[in-house]
Parts: structure tokens; C-alpha cells; sequence
């Protein structure tokens, strides 16, 4: 598992918790610059909250899209930040080699931008 910097005593358990889809793995993607793991089968706002418990459960989120504060820039493995796409992460299915360049100030993740 590449080091995302957080204590795996801090990350929830894998499949205990009714917020998170069924997954059997954790993919790799990158979020601003830093290779993380995540469940698999799930929005990239939910991995957020799988890196960050508290901070994205606590945040300014509505998780249905009706509001900006989740959008994110992102592109796939191989690709530039010239290629990149805006998403609302309570939306985007996250994939194996994402890779996320921006995000709305409003998501904050503990080891990754605070």
C-alpha cells in the first residue's frame, strides 16, 4: 500500500460501514500530487471520506450534486493537466490511475491539503 501519509489506525474499517459501497480492493489514484488508496465502486467524494472521516462528514457537501462545493479537476493515468475535466466528485465514480489536479477549497483532507 503506497504511503498516503495518514495512519492506517486513522482510516475507517474497509467494509463496517454502511457509507461506503461494497468493495473487495482499494485502488490507487492521485490526488494533488500524492498517490493515496481508496474502495473501489465508489464516488470520489466518498473515498475523500474514507481518507478523511471527519473533515469531509462535517463539510459543506449536500451529496446529490445540487451544489458546487464538491467539484474537482481531474484526468486519467497517462494524460496532462491539459486534458483535465471538471466533476462533481458526489458524482464521479473514482477509477484505478485517477488522477485529481484541483478541488474545491471546501474539501479539505487531512494529509493532503491540511
Amino acid at each position: 500500500m503506497p504511503d498516503s501519509g495518514i495512519p492506517t489506525a486513522d482510516l475507517p474499517p474497509p467494509t463496517d460501514s454502511d457509507l461506503f459501497e461494497p468493495y473487495a480492493k482499494l485502488i490507487t489514484i492521485e490526488v494533488l500530487g500524492q498517490k493515496v488508496e481508496v474502495p473501489e465502486n465508489n464516488r470520489l467524494l466518498r473515498c475523500f471520506q474514507f481518507l478523511s472521516l471527519k473533515t469531509i462528514s462535517y463539510g459543506d457537501f449536500c451529496w446529490n450534486g445540487d451544489c458546487t462545493n464538491c467539484q474537482v479537476w481531474y484526468h486519467s493515468e497517462g494524460q496532462t493537466v491539459a486534458e483535465d475535466k471538471t466533476a462533481l466528485s458526489c458524482r464521479l465514480d473514482v477509477t484505478e490511475g485517477m488522477v485529481v489536479t484541483k478541488m474545491n477549497p471546501l474539501i479539505v483532507v487531512n494529509g493532503i491539503n491540511k
